[in-house]
């Protein structure tokens, strides 16, 4: 699937360390084969409709939307901080 990247996400992914950023870089290959892969345990995001989460890592999540056969990667940061703005 196409990927586009929200100016949102450019910013919170160069804060991040690299250690997440190589974690979310794996996280991101994932979405790029299968939204749906296990390991990202994806999932809509609760009142916020057509918003899915996945998992980096057990403390940061990464939010993205589908239009057509893109996703869109919104937004990326520890799982509170992400999911306050999806």
């Amino acid at each position: 699937m196409p990927l586009e990247y929200t100016e949102r996400f450019k910013r919170q992914y160069v804060k991040l360390p690299l250690a997440v950023r190589l974690k979310v870089d794996k996280s991101i290959k994932l979405l790029d084969a299968d939204f749906r892969h296990p390991g990202l345990r994806s999932h809509p995001v609760e009142g916020a409709p057509g918003i899915y989460e996945a998992y980096v890592d057990r403390k940061y999540r990464l939010t993205f939307a589908r239009r057509g056969n893109n996703l869109i990667l919104r937004n990326i940061d520890n799982h509170d901080e992400c999911l306050r703005k999806p």
